[in-house]
């Protein structure tokens, strides 16, 4: 069976995935004042960041339409497959869900099977989410076993943790949930943050020392993945304008667990604006 594997621009894609004939990106948009961009290949990590510290306005993302999740499902594939961010972070997955209704209904005598993924989280665990979509397609899983099989993996072998240097972005769009932006503004140390079963945000850490952050934050990895065996599994940190911050991480969870490699990714345009300034994401499954 021919398939497709839909992701919103939240996904941040490895050079191996820019090559997939079969991946579309459906992006979100960004915005800084009068500044709109489209979260697409085209997105410029530095520039945004700079436009972002050193503008007064909010910066704000919207979520793509209907529609144009309507028009990736078109195609002579017999299975598509979308990845959005979770739902308790943006409109993404309702929109999607919108926009295969509207596919079926353009298309009512079509046979093609579709399934939406709420990732309940962003960055590289939709990476993740996708290659794990892939090698099942590839090997010729059965459409239905395979959405089981990856929203299972989904939440009980994927894990995101993530340190964040400001949290102002997040704070301003009310994406704290019950991290509480009061607590926040409070607290004068450098946190850890991790994404919950649900998709929210709570807090998993903090410490007064990047250096001692960092070890943290490569520890929760190998606390998580301790007695599994890591042999195909995958682990990706996402950065935003910090490169060696990820490299330093990268480094680490390869000293402290089983992963043969982990993927250093620049985050996109969506994990750009929420992560901030010399934001680190860490993605992972087990």
């Amino acid at each position: 069976m021919a398939y497709k594997i839909v992701v919103d621009s939240c996904c941040d894609l490895t050079a191996e995935m820019k090559e997939w004939s079969n991946l579309t990106v459906v992006p979100l948009t960004l915005q800084i004042g009068d500044y709109v961009i489209k979260d697409d290949e085209n997105f410029n990590q530095d520039d945004f960041i700079k436009r972002m510290t050193s503008s007064n306005e909010l910066a704000k993302s919207a979520c793509p339409s209907p529609d144009a999740f309507a028009q990736a499902c078109e195609g002579d594939e017999d299975e598509v497959y979308i990845i959005t961010i979770t739902d308790k972070l943006s409109g993404c997955y309702n929109s999607a869900v919108q926009g295969v209704e509207l596919y079926k209904d353009d298309n009512p005598d079509s046979k093609k099977k579709i399934h939406i993924f709420n990732s309940l989280a962003t960055s590289g665990l939709e990476t993740i989410m996708a290659y794990k979509i892939k090698e099942l397609a590839d090997n010729g899983t059965d459409f239905d076993e395979l959405v089981k099989t990856v929203e299972d993996f989904c939440v009980k072998d994927c894990f995101l943790y993530f340190h964040l240097e400001s949290f102002d972005a997040l704070k301003g769009n009310g994406r704290l949930f019950n991290l509480g932006a009061k607590v926040i503004e409070a607290l004068r140390v450098k946190l850890i943050c991790r994404r919950t079963d649900y998709g929210n945000i709570s807090l998993a850490g903090k410490d007064l020392s990047e250096n001692r952050i960092l070890q943290k934050l490569a520890a929760f990895v190998q606390k998580e993945t301790a007695g599994c065996d890591l042999n195909g599994k995958m682990a990706v940190v996402s950065y935003v304008c910090c490169k060696e911050k990820a490299e330093t991480v990268a480094k680490l969870i390869k000293e402290k667990t089983g992963y043969k490699d982990v993927i250093i990714l620049k985050a996109s345009g969506l994990n750009s604006l929420y992560a901030s300034n010399n934001g680190v994401l860490v993605s992972f499954s087990k």
